[in-house]
């Protein structure tokens, strides 16, 4: 269903409400009871210990237990020891550790099992660190796991409160938890692209949309299911009336664009951020850029679509999307034509 450029903002400012007072309440839990939330190990992709052959990122519980191994001054600790630091049961994660190659248990005739970093464990844990330091990497964890647990939780479409997101082991990444930003990005960018939909509850809720549910069912990550159907090396736009063709020295695509000289042009705003998502397959951008890059052409798109877009926030989007354009990570004509399209759409911006 399409969602219009109010309905987005409204879901931004709700969303950002619903994460300050969420740190406050938890702040406010945390002072009455400092202890940790409490965990279950299972051996399945609902909790802590995944399926065999699942990123080891995606499990609270391995990604931790791998981070406090780490610390130990020999890398290694008694499976007592691990009861005490891991009292929801830290045998099933050493087991499944063991035979991904991740640790050694070393079983003696007597006394406990000793548990120790294997030299792969060593470089997982580097792995693990550098992953904790992307954003890009957390904010798609999140999209997609928040996704999946609302699937889990009420996958009939009831609505659920999405703060409770934060108490599970969902809400971990490489032994890291998800910042409340980050679950406002989240949700953000699932009700930009119709996957799920804000319920005037009080406390206000969320419901998954029968996209988010055929994205859940597809077994994928989301984005894979926004970007199923952009298409890839050929391209063609036809936007429009134009003084000319913008797309000189391009290779595998033709580009027919206009601009109303007298304002902003909804309609023309729309057709540019689809423009942009249809062609940023071709630009092969870097991780981090690619996602901001189709987030701020789908905030285009919803802002445009409402039919009295803020020239502000086009100007402000716009602007980012040239500095995407126009940075070295972008080659070729086809960022530069993108660029002096762009800067014809949304009168205001710097040069192209």
């Amino acid at each position: 269903m399409a969602r219009s450029g109010s309905n987005r903002r409204e879901m931004d400012k709700w969303a950002k409400g619903l994460v300050s007072d969420m740190n406050k309440s938890l702040e406010r839990a945390a002072r009455r009871n400092p202890s940790r939330v409490p965990v279950q190990a299972e051996a399945s992709t609902a909790g802590g210990a995944l399926a065999r052959y699942e990123p080891i990122e995606s499990s609270a519980y391995l990604a931790q237990l791998m981070l406090w191994l780490d610390t130990r001054t020999s890398g290694g600790a008694s499976i007592n020891h691990l009861e005490q630091e891991f009292p929801e049961g830290p045998v099933p994660l050493a087991l499944e550790l063991e035979q991904r190659g991740l640790v050694k248990l070393l079983r003696a005739a007597s006394g406990p099992i000793a548990i120790h970093l294997s030299d792969e464990g060593r470089v997982e844990v580097h792995r693990l660190k550098k992953l904790q330091e992307s954003r890009a990497a957390r904010l798609r964890h999140t999209i997609d796991a928040f996704l999946r647990w609302l699937y889990d939780t009420a996958g009939d479409q009831t609505p659920a409160t999405p703060t409770l997101f934060l108490a599970t082991p969902w809400s971990y990444f490489a032994g890291a938890e998800i910042s409340g930003t980050e679950l406002h990005q989240a949700l953000a960018y699932l009700a930009e692209n119709d996957l799920i939909e804000r319920i005037d509850t009080d406390p206000a809720t969320v419901a998954i949309t029968p996209q988010g549910v055929s994205c859940a069912l597809a077994g994928g990550n989301v984005q894979d299911h926004t970007n199923q159907q952009r298409p890839g090396d050929n391209v063609t736009f036809n936007i429009g009336e134009n003084t000319g063709n913008i797309a000189a020295n391009s290779r595998d695509f033709t580009m027919n664009a206009t601009t109303n000289k007298d304002g902003v042009d909804p309609a023309a705003v729309v057709m540019l951020a689809r423009a942009l998502r249809q062609a940023a397959p071709a630009l092969e951008l870097p991780e981090d850029d690619a996602i901001e890059f189709a987030q701020l052409a789908t905030r285009l798109e919803n802002e445009a679509a409402g039919g009295s877009p803020d020239p502000d926030r086009l100007q402000r989007w716009g602007s980012s999307i040239l500095g995407i354009l126009n940075s070295p990570v972008v080659s070729g004509a086809l960022g530069s034509a993108l660029a002096a399209y762009a800067g014809m759409v949304l009168p205001g911006l710097p040069p192209a």
